[in-house]
């Protein structure tokens, strides 16, 4: 951990720390909600599907990376325990029972939603008070936006090929 580097932030950096860890929490929730999605999907447009989720997947997990080296480079430690990530996620995680396209499009795109409205807190508290999570927290914002409207585009897709029959 870099003293100065900790220093120049002007928030409560343990209350931050725990902030993070519930961030990576949901992402390694939604990075195997993803993996195993891509395994399982059923359905029309599922190769589409498939290449979709597994990006996402490994989208996930490079913001669990991002997030692990914040926490770390702020004196705490990651989340060491996955039955953690259940106590602490702000997202949950909606295991996919119903292999069908249409219901794993629906429960990802719910979870990029939650997702987006947990970083923008973070965002907000952020801003003005670290620069570098602020940057960290700003990039994965955006994938995640990105990640739901990729999401909606094939459902919509799915929707109008399915009407075309």
């Amino acid at each position: 951990m870099g003293t100065f580097g900790r220093k120049i932030v002007d928030t409560d950096v343990e209350e931050l720390v725990k902030l993070l860890n519930k961030a990576y929490s949901d992402e390694w929730l939604a990075y195997y909600q993803y993996w195993i999605g891509s395994k399982i999907v059923r359905g029309p447009n599922k190769e589409a599907v498939i290449a979709e989720l597994t990006l996402h997947a490994t989208e996930e997990l490079g913001h669990a990376t991002l997030l692990t080296t914040r926490i770390i480079q702020l004196g705490g430690t990651p989340v060491t325990k996955p039955q953690d990530w259940f106590k602490l996620t702000n997202c949950g995680y909606d295991a996919p029972e119903d292999p069908s396209v249409f219901k794993i499009l629906e429960q990802n795109i719910k979870g990029e939603q939650c997702a987006i409205k947990a970083y923008n807190s973070l965002l907000k508290k952020v801003r003005d008070k670290d620069a570098v999570t602020y940057n960290i927290v700003l990039g994965i914002l955006q994938m995640e936006v990105e990640h739901e409207e990729d999401l909606q585009s094939i459902l919509e897709d799915i929707n109008v090929m399915m009407k075309k029959r």
